[in-house]
């Protein structure tokens, strides 16, 4: 796409990062308590400061252009060198209290930095990133508490060259935003530590793996829960061992009952041993009686789950063949045999019903409209997403919207992750290996891995109506330890996901933690 350039461009330094305009004076010109031509619609193309803002910078490298999101125009920044632009608009006279900007964002990507910040509000600066989505646009939040009658809302790009960004569609208005849940599941974590793991924190000191998580902002931990195990982890006694720990830090805790001896996902939800030549009516009673066994031990011990998922990626249902989509009715039987379960134990523990694929509108729709259309029960929607895999983020936030507003039931990611580098520490081939299988704009890297994390919980922020509960990591703690390899049956199967760890191959902590403390 070609981005006219003006040649116009003021005598100004470049904007330095994080430069508080307050070292300019108030465009007073401007100053009102509404935000002004937030659609960019009032000049049509080439404007070289649209009405309403103005621009500090290298400023002709921001314009507006035809291609807008919800009108004919857009905001765009871009220039065939190396740029740092600003477009801001000061608004004065507000009522204090909390707001929230949204905004429609695209960007091809490649920037030093680019985000859309509320400051000079009467506390800290609010920012949030540009996703790197170089197609479909994207809408973003940045809440402010105004504390002094007034805000700047501000644009910025600190690019390379050829960099661009397209912005559109902002409104301001009173409300809030944010995410409850900054969560990862550790589910390998005790064998970790059974088979000699070591985790560290960022100076290499060796610690407890939950205190450190802990300590770089995470507040809720997720813990599978397999039946009968050939390794004798993640069951029921593991569980309840672990939960302890979590609950020790002042975590949450969500309970991944995945009703196997092994991996469920949406290619394998093998029934475990035990219940093999069940009936249709005994494996109701069986997903019961394991999930009350469960769940009514941590509570007794004190350790009560806040959140239980009833299956694990179940996209085509669970404890095949009698559990499979193919027969709605017996599915929705089971799933509300746990839900019982799970509201017989502690009836505030949220009951989740997890599906992969969290790009995948027409499949999540068809999944859940049958659901509710067999009366099956449940209080929030979990969808794996996983960037390489399910869809741009453009196609993750579509989902994730519609199904918020569609059944009415907050959200989350229940899995996601990014790799930090290519290569493996140990003998098993990597399932994320190469630069072709990345995401566009998110590099193999400590810094790409970081950022990735960042903008999907930007994307779980802004579902509407605050829907938005926040997302799990997985998985935090599985790093390369010989012996903790993927196969619970095969003590000699590596790990091929250590490098989407957020503990390095030195086992220190990765600065990408500092994701759990988004908003």
């Amino acid at each position: 796409m070609f981005h006219p350039r003006r040649t116009l461009r003021a005598l100004l330094l470049p904007l330095a990062a994080g430069l508080a305009l307050t070292a300019l004076p108030a465009p007073s010109a401007h100053a009102a308590s509404t935000l002004a031509n937030g659609g960019f619609e009032a000049d049509g193309a080439g404007a070289a400061a649209p009405a309403g803002w103005s621009e500090y910078g290298d400023t002709g490298a921001s314009f507006t252009e035809s291609g807008g999101h919800g009108g004919s125009y857009r905001l765009s920044h871009w220039a065939a060198g190396a740029y740092k632009v600003e477009t801001y608009q000061y608004l004065s006279g507000l009522t204090n209290g909390a707001y929230r900007l949204t905004a429609w964002v695209r960007s091809g990507g490649g920037q030093k930095s680019a985000y859309i910040a509320l400051k000079n509000c009467g506390g800290a600066e609010q920012r949030t990133d540009l996703p790197v989505s170089a197609s479909g646009w994207i809408r973003i939040v940045v809440p402010v508490d105004v504390t002094n009658n007034q805000c700047t809302i501000s644009v910025n790009s600190d690019a390379n060259a050829g960099n661009w960004i397209n912005v559109d569609d902002l409104t301001f208005a009173r409300g809030t935003s944010g995410t409850s849940v900054k969560g990862a599941d550790i589910s390998s974590l005790a064998k970790s530590e059974a088979r000699g793991g070591v985790y560290r924190n960022a100076s290499g000191t060796a610690g407890d793996a939950l205190s450190i998580l802990r300590s770089n902002g995470m507040n809720y931990a997720r813990l599978k829960v397999w039946v009968d195990p050939a390794d004798g982890f993640n069951n029921k006694a593991r569980v309840l061992a672990t939960a302890k720990r979590v609950k020790a830090q002042g975590m949450k805790l969500l309970v991944d009952f995945h009703y196997s001896d092994f991996w469920a996902d949406p290619g394998r939800q093998d029934k475990p041993a035990a219940w093999a030549g069940h009936s249709y009516s005994r494996l109701k009673t069986d997903v019961y009686q394991h999930t009350y066994d469960v769940l009514n031990a941590l509570k007794a011990q004190g350790t009560t789950a806040d959140m239980v998922q009833v299956g694990n990626e179940i996209n085509g249902g669970m404890l095949w063949t009698e559990g499979s989509t193919s027969n709605w009715p017996q599915l929705a039987g089971l799933l509300n045999s746990g839900y019982d379960a799970v509201k017989a134990v502690s009836s505030g523990t949220t009951v989740a019903l997890h599906l992969a694929e969290g790009g995948d509108l027409e499949g999540t729709r068809w999944w859940f409209d049958s659901a509710r259309s067999h009366g099956v029960r449940f209080d929030a929607i979990g969808l794996s997403y996983y960037g390489y895999w399910h869809g741009t983020l453009a196609d993750f936030q579509t989902t994730l919207d519609d199904a918020a507003t569609r059944y009415g039931k907050p959200v989350f990611v229940a899995e996601t992750a990014y790799p930090f580098r290519l290569d493996s520490e140990d003998a098993h081939e990597n399932i994320i290996d190469t630069e072709a299988e990345l995401v566009p704009g998110y590099p193999a890297s400590v810094a790409g891995q970081t950022r990735w994390m960042n903008d999907v919980a930007s994307i779980v922020e802004a579902v509407p109506n605050g829907r938005g509960l926040g997302v799990f990591y997985w998985e935090a703690t599985w790093t390369a330890v010989s012996g903790n390899g993927w196969d619970p049956t095969d003590a000699s199967s590596g790990n091929g996901w250590e490098n989407q760890a957020l503990f390095g191959y030195d086992d220190r902590a990765l600065t990408s933690m500092s994701w759990f403390r988004h908003r």
